[in-house]
């Protein structure tokens, strides 16, 4: 996977006339800061690893959507439960072939948090962590997570595989937190 070709075809299946970035940058996972590192170099749900790094659950909001044939893409936000506090922004393409109709049902209520709905169903996943990236917040992103245009943060590219097929890819970005 090229992290370049991947986050542009993420990023346009919403097209914005404010870009969400100003730069994003491939990084190594070893040259992360932490607490940045533990977020996002992993193989795990980013849900279940906000929810313990911020000691709360997570609320989703979906900001825009839309399903082509069987494949279904949304742009996201995780909050802390109860609040307006974004923890997380994210956009997701998940090709519904892979789960059930009570799992696709669930993901297109848009009610709970992706990681969670897998986790709830006992969907057998593994998640193949592609890049980590240094993104520089452009209008777009700014104006979502509630932060400065400029500032820096950094997120990640994954696959995530159910029942050992390519089922999910994603673009996970946190919240600012240094």
């Amino acid at each position: 996977m090229n992290p370049q070709d991947e986050l542009d075809a993420l990023v346009k299946l919403f097209p914005n006339e404010q870009r969400l970035f100003e730069r994003a940058e491939h990084v190594s996972s070893a040259s992360l800061p932490e607490p940045y590192k533990s977020l996002l170099a992993h193989y795990h749900h980013m849900t279940v690893t906000m929810e313990e790094y911020h000691e709360t659950s997570v609320d989703v909001t979906v900001l825009d959507q839309r399903l082509d044939e069987n494949i279904y893409s949304r742009q996201i936000l995780l909050s802390k439960s109860g609040t307006d506090d974004v923890v997380q922004f994210g956009i997701v393409r998940f090709n519904f072939d892979y789960v059930t109709q009570a799992v696709k049902d669930e993901i297109l209520a848009g009610e709970i948090p992706l990681g969670r709905v897998l986790i709830n169903h006992n969907v057998l996943r593994h998640v193949d962590l592609g890049a980590v990236l240094r993104i520089t917040a452009g209008p777009g992103l700014s104006k979502v997570m509630k932060i400065e245009p400029g500032q820096i943060t950094y997120g990640r590219l994954a696959t995530i595989f159910c029942n050992q097929q390519p089922a999910i890819d994603l673009l996970e970005v946190s919240s600012p937190l240094l």
